[in-house]
C-alpha cells in the first residue's frame, strides 16, 4: 500500500448523519446540503453508512441510494468511506461482493458484534474481510456498542499481518490501549481517533486523525483542530478542543446520532428525524444543547 493512499486517512473524516423526512424517508436534498457543508469545511474525508449514518436501520436499497447520490454529489472532491461489517462473517463477504466499488477510497468494518468473539476469531474476520475487499479496510474497535474490545495485541497482530487493513480507528476510550498500538504499529499503520471528546490527547501520543461525529456540525472548527494536532500547535488545538467540549459532550449524552440530528436543525441543514428504535433527545437536553450552540456563535 502507498503513502499516497494511506495518507488520505489522515486528518478529519465525518461519520455523516442519513436525513429522514418526517415519515422517515431518507432526505436526499439534506444530504447534498450536509456534503457540500462538510466539503467547504475542510474536511479530509467523507464516511457513509457509519453507525452514525444509522446504516443498521437501511435496507439494502436504501444503502445503495444513500451511496449513489452521495458518491455523485461528492464527485471526486474528496475520498469516500463506507461502512460495510457485521456480527456474520459470511454476511460481511456477501456484501463486499455485492457492492460496486467505483469511487469509494476504502470501508470502515465494525468488529463483530453481540457473538464476543475470541481474539483469534476476530484475526480470522479481518484476514478474510481483508482478502475479499477489493480496497483497504479501515478496523473499527467500538466496545461499548459490539461488547468487545480488541486488545492492543491483536489489533498490532493485524496491522502486522494483514496488509489490506491499513488502520484502525480506536473509540475503546483507553488511552493506554491505544499509546501500546501507536507505540508497536508497523510504519505506515494509522490509528483514528473514534472519540470526538479525546481526540486531542490520542492525537498528543501519535494518532493520525479522526473520524468524527461533531464534525457534521462543525467540520471547519473540528477539522482545523486536528490540522493543529497534525502540525504540533497544541497550544491553537487546545482552544478549539475546550470551545467544543461541552458541545461534544452534550451530543451523546442522550444517545447517538440524536444529539447531532437536533444540533443539526438548529443550524438548518437536517431535520431532527430519526428511525426506530432511536427517538429524539429529550427536551432538556435539547435545550441545554441550544444553549451551549448560541453561545458558541455569540
Amino acid at each position: 500500500m502507498t503513502a499516497q493512499t494511506i495518507n488520505r486517512f489522515k486528518g478529519t473524516g465525518v461519520a455523516i448523519v442519513t436525513p429522514f423526512h418526517r415519515e422517515g424517508s431518507i432526505d436526499f436534498k439534506s444530504l447534498e446540503k450536509l456534503i457540500e457543508y462538510q466539503i467547504q469545511g475542510g474536511v479530509d474525508y467523507i464516511v457513509f453508512m457509519g453507525t452514525t449514518g444509522e446504516s443498521v436501520t437501511l435496507n439494502a436499497d436504501e444503502k445503495n441510494a444513500v451511496l449513489n447520490s452521495g458518491l455523485e454529489f461528492v464527485n471526486e472532491r474528496v475520498p469516500v468511506v463506507i461502512g460495510i461489517g457485521g456480527n456474520n462473517t459470511r454476511q460481511v463477504l456477501a456484501d463486499i461482493k455485492n457492492t460496486e466499488f467505483n469511487g469509494i477510497a476504502a470501508i470502515l468494518s465494525v468488529s463483530p458484534y453481540y457473538n464476543k468473539p475470541q481474539p483469534k476469531g476476530i484475526f480470522n474476520h479481518y484476514k478474510a474481510v481483508a482478502g475479499d475487499s477489493p480496497v483497504p479496510v479501515i478496523m473499527y474497535n467500538v466496545p461499548g456498542r459490539t461488547g468487545s474490545n480488541i486488545d492492543a495485541e491483536t489489533t498490532l497482530r493485524i496491522a502486522h499481518e494483514i496488509p489490506n487493513v491499513i488502520a484502525v480507528k480506536e473509540a475503546s476510550g483507553d488511552l493506554a490501549q491505544c499509546s501500546r498500538i501507536i507505540k508497536g504499529k508497523p510504519e505506515g499503520f494509522l490509528v483514528i481517533s473514534g472519540e470526538d471528546a479525546l481526540t486531542l490527547p490520542f492525537m498528543a501520543i501519535g494518532g493520525d486523525g479522526v473520524i468524527s461525529v461533531i464534525a457534521n456540525a462543525f467540520p471547519a472548527e473540528f477539522s482545523q483542530m486536528v490540522r493543529h494536532c497534525l502540525s504540533n500547535n497544541y497550544k491553537s488545538a487546545r482552544e478549539i478542543h475546550f470551545k467544543l467540549f461541552d458541545i461534544i459532550e452534550a451530543i451523546y449524552a442522550d444517545g447517538s446520532p440524536s444529539g447531532v440530528k437536533a444540533l443539526l436543525e438548529m443550524k438548518g441543514l437536517a431535520k431532527n428525524n430519526l428511525r426506530l428504535p432511536l427517538v429524539k433527545i429529550n427536551k432538556g437536553l435539547f435545550n441545554h444543547l441550544s444553549a451551549l450552540n448560541e453561545a458558541f456563535n455569540a
